[in-house]
């Protein structure tokens, strides 16, 4: 049966987004099916409609572009996160409005592609009989169910030459340099980038530090003749017993802006050690150009899933990575909690086994 599938990028942009697109519609035509692009997330399913035709040819050089020729869309009146997470359900009439729009515009099946808020979303269009299946989209790495999520290799390619860079001029000058990165309450992007990087304190959420912790770690470099030090920390990093950093002022239809939590620790350990102390907050370089090569090809074998689980009718399904395949895991089972870095888990063992701080109470023993 012919179909006219619709595709919609949620939450922030992201790259390898347009290679899943591609990756979509390339496989859609090989079964004869129409792609229609959804503008603005799922917001561009309701009146007026903000949808575009995408054919092999509109799509024939987005494979290494960045961001998302549909536009990313966070908030609003879909807005499944709000606060420091917190799940919320959509109103049942926006539900029913949506999908009476789904069928004026004579889409059979829905593809989404986004994080733990755009897949709470699709779930729940799913539960109300909408045919959706999901992609996972996110650079935070923070979504169950599947080994990684597309984005994920690019941000930390980033966040590593980062501090690659840092590296020489905080040799230079003798200075701390903190850097703050992306990840919200999962601190992947940050140990991931730090071990590549050579950091020697990583910060992360799901290890609470203590400033103590740093400055003895500052100071046994001193002791061994480095007058410099490199400190990564992901933006959802909290001081024992201390709040999240957060910048503006909270919205009711929108998840908490993180930020900030890099200026405290480097003011905090000028204060403590005396040492020159700088802040680079890298921010939305992490989410912007191309995908990596690993990106590429995963967002793309995701996007071929995604037609594959519509063909074979797997609704309520998302494409997952269980290596070395690509398999449809229920969506309900990616969503709801969040994927964190295991506080002793392999790679937080890898960092301390190689020297790096942790910020950890336990480290003070």
């Amino acid at each position: 049966m012919a179909q006219r599938v619709g595709i919609l990028t949620g939450g922030g942009d992201c790259p390898g987004l347009n290679a899943a697109i591609r990756g979509v519609v390339k496989a859609a035509a090989g079964l004869g099916w129409e792609v229609v692009g959804i503008r603005r997330g799922f917001e561009g399913l309701l009146p007026p409609h903000d949808t575009r035709a995408l054919t092999l040819e509109s799509t024939s050089e987005i494979l290494t572009l960045g961001g998302t020729i549909l536009g990313a869309a966070s908030g609003g009146r879909f807005a499944a996160k709000t606060g420091h997470g917190e799940a919320g359900r959509l109103p049942a009439e926006l539900i029913r409005e949506t999908q009476q729009s789904i069928e004026k515009l004579g889409i059979t099946a829905l593809v989404a592609a986004g994080g733990d808020g755009t897949l709470s979303i699709a779930q729940q269009f799913f539960e109300a009989g909408t045919p959706v299946v999901a992609i996972p989209k996110t650079i935070d790495n923070d979504l169950q169910a599947t080994v990684i999520t597309f984005g994920f290799d690019s941000a930390v390619a980033c966040a590593t030459d980062a501090l690659d860079r840092l590296q020489t001029t905080a040799g230079s000058h003798g200075r701390v340099f903190v850097l703050e990165l992306m990840g919200r309450y999962a601190g992947w992007i940050a140990i991931h980038a730090g071990i590549a990087g050579g950091a020697d304190v990583i910060l992360i959420p799901e290890i609470p530090f203590r400033y103590e912790a740093i400055a003895r770690q500052i100071e046994k470099l001193e002791k061994l003749g480095r007058n410099f030090a490199l400190i990564a920390v992901a933006e959802g990093a909290r001081e024992e017993g201390g709040e999240y950093a957060v910048k503006g002022p909270m919205r009711a239809d929108k998840e908490a802006q993180l930020g900030g939590i890099g200026e405290r620790v480097a003011a905090e350990i000028k204060k403590r050690c005396g040492k020159e102390t700088r802040t680079v907050v890298l921010g939305h370089l992490q989410r912007g150009g191309g995908p990596t090569t690993f990106d590429r090809l995963l967002a793309t074998r995701y996007g071929v899933a995604a037609v594959q689980m519509i063909a074979e009718k797997q609704f309520g399904m998302m494409a997952a990575l269980r290596p070395p395949d690509i398999v449809a895991v229920p969506i309900k089972d990616a969503i709801g909690k969040i994927r964190t870095v295991p506080p002793d888990g392999n790679v937080v063992r890898t960092a301390r086994a190689l020297g790096i701080s942790m910020g950890a109470a336990s480290e003070l023993a």
